[in-house]
């Protein structure tokens, strides 16, 4: 095994103890789930932070993992952490071992943080810092990088600018987001293109946390204006890093570089 194949293999974001697999029931208004400890049981309430449609993994009895949250008082107990991938075993029972998809989106930005503090993002090993939820003029951002101000090559190397998104969605092969219609990525867009216009450097950090989907390409079907912002994106030269992640029952871990669909692709190799 590759030294940075070794280093890939390692868990960037472990869950907390106390993790629980469960049996998903239903979504309940937009904030919460409801999970179902097939053991025992017990109904189990879960915040779920994904507003998305999460489309084809909200299927009653599709396995859920659990996260307890880290506040005691919260009223709900639990965080939706991941749902499983319809994988039952040939008899039709569910499969102990189900293929994870990470729903929780919050993890993108983590595990961008994790992978730079570890030097596993190659895109941004050149910067000395990074602080996250950065205001800009017009919006707030994920991340922002900046170089070392003592370094040689700190007056070479602009502010990086990384919005963060959770791609949960496949279709024909293609990892694709947004899941639903989305007004805040489009002005997310607008802002990194803003950006770039300005000399800096500007990206979108696509996860996919799911292990099929062998490339990315914006979901036209679902938000056109998102898939047309996107080639204004890449042609004004914001870059797209899109990584997957590989979600087990005990952590995270960034997985491998995917590459962008064609003709996605070449709108980004004309910039």
């Amino acid at each position: 095994m590759s030294s940075m194949s070794g280093q890939l293999s390692q868990i960037l974001l472990p869950f907390a103890p106390g993790c629980r697999a469960a049996r998903f029931v239903r979504r309940e208004k937009r904030f919460t789930a409801i999970a179902i400890d097939p053991a025992t049981g017990e109904q189990l309430r879960a915040h779920t932070n994904n507003t998305g449609s999460m489309l084809g993994l909200l299927r009653a009895g599709a396995p859920a993992l659990l996260s307890p949250a880290k506040n005691p008082d919260r009223a709900l107990k639990w965080t939706l952490e991941a749902l499983g991938l319809p994988n039952d075993l040939p008899n039709g029972a569910p499969n102990a071992a189900p293929d994870w998809v990470g729903v929780n989106t919050l993890t993108p930005n983590r595990l961008l943080a994790a992978a730079w503090r570890a030097g596993l993002l190659p895109e941004a090993r050149a910067y000395a810092r990074l602080t996250p939820e950065f205001k800009t003029g017009h919006s707030r951002l994920d991340a922002r990088f900046d170089a070392d101000v003592d370094a040689d090559a700190a007056a070479d190397l602009p502010p990086l600018y990384v919005e963060c998104k959770n791609v949960t969605l496949v279709e024909d092969d293609q990892a694709q987001f947004p899941d639903a219609a989305s007004e805040r990525g489009r002005k997310h867009l607008d802002e990194l293109i803003r950006l770039r216009g300005e000399g800096c450097r500007a990206a979108l950090f696509f996860l996919v946390q799911r292990p099929d989907g062998h490339c990315f390409a914006p979901a036209e079907v679902v938000d056109p204006a998102y898939a047309e912002g996107l080639a204004r994106a890449l042609a004004a030269g914001v870059e797209a890093w899109v990584w997957r992640a590989a979600v087990a029952a005990d952590g995270i871990r960034l997985a491998e570089r995917l590459p962008l669909a064609r003709p996605w692709a070449t709108f980004a190799e004309r910039a």
